[in-house]
Order: structure tokens, then C-alpha cells, then sequence
């Protein structure tokens, strides 16, 4: 193989690193011994210790994030490229310089950066950020003052929102979306339209972005916001249950802290419509503990209340991931956002393949009901699936 494109590759990287203009980097097409392993995102980062570059490592079921300065991460994109990862996309300020290597060649494609970088990337690099904190809507619903400053008490919800949009951004390149067109995004239960806001911020005028909300008072207040901040042209806000609303064709479908079975209506939403990128956090899940019949090595300690409500827990998000992957969606379950800024921090994000389950997937499942004495899950009925 010809190594002149990845010894380019390599140089124009470090030349980025080195100069500070590097937005962010990606690894696919992954040959590693870990089967499980899909991507590589690196991005720079400024840390209390100073800046550094994350990795974040992608596998099947779960993330790892590891930071590394510099020059230990010149050392291992050396080593990933062309050994471990087959497929490599760098984005600087300037440039997209995208890197594919096969037998016998190592293709080089260089093009002008569609866009700047959010923010000044130099030596005095400030934090880049998905979403920039001067965005009149952050201002609008009082997360930021008109200096981009987190307001008093809002310091949290910042990193909530600024996590969310990180996460999203991942994904939206990992699903199979359509290229063309006008994207359909629907957030289901979205209440005072935090993170709907921020859909919008990231999509621009690629996504159509729809917030379903039962509440009349924070449809009015969120519809407000949108016009003043200028959004309304492709940011609306409508009244609804999320049973009960109809998402059409959508490509998108994000439910939030949904209650209980209500994140089951979302999820079986999302897959009705042939959604490719479906994303949630669930909430109070309390359907299955009722049923819950614990199994002889388990019951001692599920005579604890909350080790039973924990359990609860595990199951009901357990079964929602294994009848995603049997209804044809590569899941992935992770942590949002640490329980220091959030107790509702666990998120499901499923990604359309197209490649219903197997009777090996659907057998699983019902083992795994069976064994906690589980016969009746939401997600399951609107899916027609029998947990018995």
C-alpha cells in the first residue's frame, strides 16, 4: 500500500493540532480485534488543567471518553490510521481533508471547510461549544445573560443542553438520514422547549423541528420564544399528548424524561413512522415493578424497596433496548449527563439498520421477561410482541 495520502493525512493533522485550528477529527471503518468497536470523534477541549483533545470511543453498547494533549495525540491517530481505522475525516477552520486507504491505495480528498468554527480556535482557544451561549433563545429562556454567561442557577442546564447537543451532533452523522431535503424532527413531551431549541440551533435550515407539549401555557410561551428569536420560520410548538400526536414521516423523534409508558408511546412513534434516529431518556418507569417476581438468587435483596425500584428500572430500559434491536435499530444505552447535574441521566438512542431482529433476538427477550416474571410491557404491546 502506497502511504503517501496517510503520511498527508498525518501532516496536515498535526498542522492543525500544533496551529490550533482543528475542529475535529473522526475515525471509521474500524479493523480492530474489538468487533464492538464503531468510531473514533475527536474534538479539542479546554480542561482546568489546560486544552486537550477527547476521544471519544464508540462501540456498540456504550462511549469512552479519554483526553490526551497534543503530542500523545499525534502519537496515537499514528498509530490508529491505516492499522486500526481504515476511513479518516479531519475538519479544520480552513479545510475538510477526508483520508480512505484500501489494498494498494490511499485515497486523499481535500475541500474548502463548509463553515467556520464557532468560535476563535488560536492560542487563547476559548471552550468550542455545539451551540454558542449567546444564542438569542438561551437568552430568551433565561439560560444565558446577553454576554453568553450561564445565569444564576442555570449553570447546570447549560451543560444539560450543551451535552444533549454534543450527543445529537454524534449521531446525526452516524444515522442513515436522507441527504436531501428537509429533515422532520418531532420532540415528544417537550416542555419548556430547552433542548427543542437546541435541535433546532444545530439543524439550522436543514430541520424542520416540531415540539409536541400537552401543556397550553408552554406551547404559547415556547412559540413566543421561537419568533423572537427568529426560529418560527422552522420551529414550531403544538399541543398534544404523545400518544396521541401524529409525527407523519419522521426522521427524527426525541422523547425527554417522558413518564413512565409514555416513553413507550414515543419510542413505538418513532418506530411506526421508520424513523432513523430515535432518541430518549426515560422516566419514572414504573409499569414493571408490580410484576416483578423475583427469582430465588435475587430475593433477599429485592426485599429492599429501593434496590427493587432500581431493578425496575434496568428491566423496563433492558427490554425497551432488545425490542429496539428486534424492531430493526442499532441501540445503544449511556449515561446523558452526570447525576451531578441531572438524576434522570440514562438515554437510549436507537439508529434504523433496516435488518429486523432474528428468532434468536426475539427468544432472548422473552428469557429475560421470563425471568423476572415480567408478561406485560408497553413497547411491547404496540409492537404486537409477545413477552410470554
Amino acid at each position: 500500500m502506497s502511504f503517501d495520502g496517510r503520511e498527508k493525512f498525518l501532516a496536515l493533522t498535526r498542522s492543525a493540532v500544533e496551529g490550533g485550528t482543528l475542529v475535529k477529527l473522526t475515525l471509521g471503518k474500524p479493523k480492530s480485534a474489538d468487533k464492538t468497536l464503531r468510531n473514533v470523534f475527536i474534538r479539542p477541549v479546554e480542561l482546568k488543567a489546560g486544552p486537550r483533545f477527547s476521544f471519544v470511543w464508540r462501540h456498540a453498547t456504550k462511549d469512552i471518553t479519554k483526553n490526551h494533549e497534543g503530542g500523545e495525540t499525534l502519537r496515537l491517530l499514528g498509530e490508529l490510521i491505516g492499522t486500526e481505522f481504515l476511513d479518516a475525516h479531519l475538519f479544520t477552520i480552513n479545510q475538510s481533508v477526508q483520508l480512505e486507504l484500501g489494498p494498494g491505495k490511499a485515497r486523499l480528498k481535500v475541500t474548502p471547510a463548509k463553515r467556520m468554527a464557532p468560535e476563535d480556535a488560536g492560542n487563547d482557544r476559548k471552550k468550542q461549544r455545539p451551540i454558542p451561549t449567546t444564542a438569542p433563545w438561551l437568552q430568551a429562556l433565561g439560560v444565558t445573560d446577553d454576554q453568553g454567561k450561564p445565569a444564576p442557577s442555570m449553570a447546570d442546564k447549560l451543560r444539560q443542553i450543551e451535552r444533549f447537543a454534543e450527543i445529537l451532533g454524534h449521531l446525526l452523522e452516524e444515522a442513515p438520514l436522507p441527504r436531501d431535503g428537509i429533515l422532520q424532527v418531532f420532540d415528544m413531551g417537550c416542555g419548556k422547549g430547552y433542548l427543542t431549541f437546541a435541535v433546532s440551533g444545530i439543524l439550522g435550515e436543514r430541520g424542520r423541528v416540531w415540539g409536541i407539549e400537552a401543556r397550553a401555557d408552554l406551547v404559547d410561551f415556547c412559540t413566543g420564544v421561537s419568533k423572537a428569536a427568529g426560529m418560527d420560520g422552522r420551529l414550531a410548538f403544538k399541543r398534544g399528548s404523545i400518544a396521541d400526536s401524529d409525527v407523519g414521516d419522521a426522521n427524527v423523534l426525541i422523547a425527554l424524561h417522558a413518564c413512565d409508558t409514555a416513553t413507550d408511546d414515543a419510542l413505538a412513534k418513532g418506530i411506526a413512522a421508520g424513523s432513523e434516529l430515535i432518541l430518549v431518556a426515560p422516566c419514572c418507569q414504573k409499569e414493571v415493578r408490580p410484576q416483578i417476581k423475583a427469582p430465588a438468587v435475587l430475593s433477599q435483596a429485592l426485599r429492599h424497596g429501593i434496590f427493587l425500584e432500581r431493578q425496575a428500572e434496568f428491566v423496563t430500559d433492558s427490554l425497551r433496548a432488545q425490542l429496539l434491536s428486534w424492531a430493526g435499530y442499532r441501540t445503544r444505552v449511556f449515561e446523558f449527563i452526570s447525576t451531578e447535574h441531572t438524576a434522570k441521566n440514562t438515554m437510549i438512542s436507537a439508529v434504523k439498520t433496516g435488518r429486523p431482529g432474528s428468532g434468536e433476538i426475539a427468544r432472548a427477550i422473552r428469557d429475560f421477561a421470563g425471568f423476572y416474571g415480567v408478561t406485560r410491557q408497553t413497547l411491547a404491546s404496540h409492537l404486537g410482541f409477545s413477552l410470554t
